[in-house]
């Protein structure tokens, strides 16, 4: 009896429904300041900081057309950075980002933090 309880227990949980996350309000609350409400880099915070923040719309422009993926998911996690990278953009990754999610590319499937792919695909649809 006891084994069908935690089945019982654990067919539940999997029927739980888990919000998938908000690319917008993770970018509003984490990335606004600085690069603005519009993504153009022109955030309240902007004036202070010794490098100003880029114009996160025209990142598929300045990529020959494409929306650079890997290179905007590396930038937010502070996986990879340049040395002309402000030291007040926080590495988003250390925090964690939740939990992961596989992406699928040419038949290779790559764990990916699931609010980091929402806030790169937020960044994808506001470009110009």
């Amino acid at each position: 009896m006891k084994t069908l309880s935690i089945i019982a227990a654990l067919s539940l949980t999997a029927c739980i429904d888990v919000p998938e996350p908000d690319g917008k309000q993770a970018f509003m609350e984490n990335c606004a300041s600085c690069h603005g409400f519009d993504a153009k880099g022109t955030g309240e915070m902007a004036d202070i900081l010794i490098k100003m923040p880029p114009d996160l719309t025209t990142l598929t422009q300045r990529n020959g057309g494409v929306f650079p993926t890997v290179y905007v998911m590396s930038t937010i996690d502070g996986y990879s950075r340049k040395d002309h990278f402000s030291g007040a953009m926080p590495e988003f990754g250390a925090a964690g980002l939740g939990e992961t999610v596989i992406v699928e590319k040419d038949g290779i499937g790559t764990p990916v933090p699931a609010e980091l792919l929402a806030l790169t695909e937020y960044l994808e649809g506001v470009q110009r």
